[in-house]
């Protein structure tokens, strides 16, 4: 099968087209601004370079409002102009796909939000905190995500038994590969829609709002 993923949900992108679990073809966008208008060029040249995909796969969250945005807009735009499925997959689902020997170390993805704040994503369980707020351990923990370094600190000092992983960023790799697991039947489907933990800053107008134009 070869998957199509993207991966946009931090700040910058990777995408890559993946046939049975091997890189065929990939590219970068650096972190910085364009990333809506580049996006779709970047999964044009590997479309051109590697063939249609079969499968499309998308970070879905969280992170970045931009960056899932466009990555979704992306996929499910080639899924229809395609004709193919595309599926949805988590940060810390492709992270954990990168750390399959943990032992007994609980994994912990520590995803950076704003104004000092992180998601993390305990074992499924996910949630936005302060980083002086986050939980305790209760047990060994392994740390993965672009905020495991501030969150592996706090709880090191704490006393904890954390393990500060290498893996910060989801692979398209990975996200092709729980991708094509979800669409075998072998995980719970989840679709390719943004996933949010913080409830929208924006408000409707005190008045309500205008009628549209006639």
């Amino acid at each position: 099968m070869r998957v199509l993923a993207i991966a946009s949900a931090a700040n910058g992108a990777a995408a890559a087209i993946v046939e049975d679990g091997e890189v065929v073809a990939a590219v970068r966008h650096a972190p910085g601004h364009g990333l809506p208008a580049a996006l779709p060029l970047l999964a044009g040249q590997l479309i051109a370079e590697a063939g249609m995909p079969d499968l499309v796969a998308v970070v879905v969250g969280p992170g970045s409002f931009t960056g899932l945005r466009a990555g979704i807009a992306v996929a499910q735009g080639i899924g229809i102009g395609a004709d193919v499925q595309v599926v949805g997959v988590t940060a810390a689902e492709a992270l954990a796909m990168a750390l399959p020997a943990l032992g007994e170390r609980t994994l912990w993805v520590a995803l950076a939000s704003r104004r000092g704040r992180v998601f993390l994503d305990r074992d499924g369980e996910l949630a936005a905190f302060a980083l002086d707020a986050v939980p305790a351990a209760g047990g060994k923990v392994a740390i993965a995500g672009d905020a495991a370094n501030g969150v592996a600190a706090i709880l090191a000092a704490r006393g904890a038994d954390v393990m500060l992983t290498s893996a910060r960023h989801p692979l398209p790799r990975h996200v092709a590969m729980i991708a094509a697991r979800r669409a075998a039947g072998e995980l719970p489907p989840l679709d390719a829609v943004p996933l949010y933990v913080d409830a929208p800053e924006a408000r409707l107008p005190a008045g309500g709002l205008r009628p549209p134009p006639q």
